[in-house]
């Protein structure tokens, strides 16, 4: 059965506007504190970004220059091992009886 014009279905209007208004006015209040509240999070978070960074380009600085040092000191390890071989092979010619212009040569 159709409805007539006069529908039961209307909105009901409410008459009470001062308690929406003061409803309202709450929300505004406290999503302007969570906005206070997440901006002042967010520059903690800030800072704490910063600190980390410094800290992370000085520990890089360290990093590379303990690297430069270990680069460093294998090199010399690396020259002293072949200075105390070469001395150890000279060493062997000479007590098998080489001369001095024979191990020369072979140096070459």
């Amino acid at each position: 059965m159709p409805r007539t014009k006069g529908s039961k279905n209307k909105p009901k209007i409410s008459t009470d506007i001062a308690s929406q208004i003061a409803e309202k006015q709450s929300s505004i209040a406290s999503l302007m504190a969570e906005t206070a509240s997440i901006t002042a999070n967010i520059d903690t978070l800030k800072a704490d970004l910063k600190e980390k960074k410094t800290a992370l380009k000085v520990t890089q600085k360290e990093l590379a220059k303990l690297e430069a040092k270990k680069a460093a000191a294998d090199q010399k390890a690396a020259e002293a091992a072949k200075k105390s071989e070469a001395e150890d092979v000279l060493k062997k010619l000479l007590a098998s009886g080489v001369s001095a212009d024979e191990i020369l040569e072979k140096l070459k």
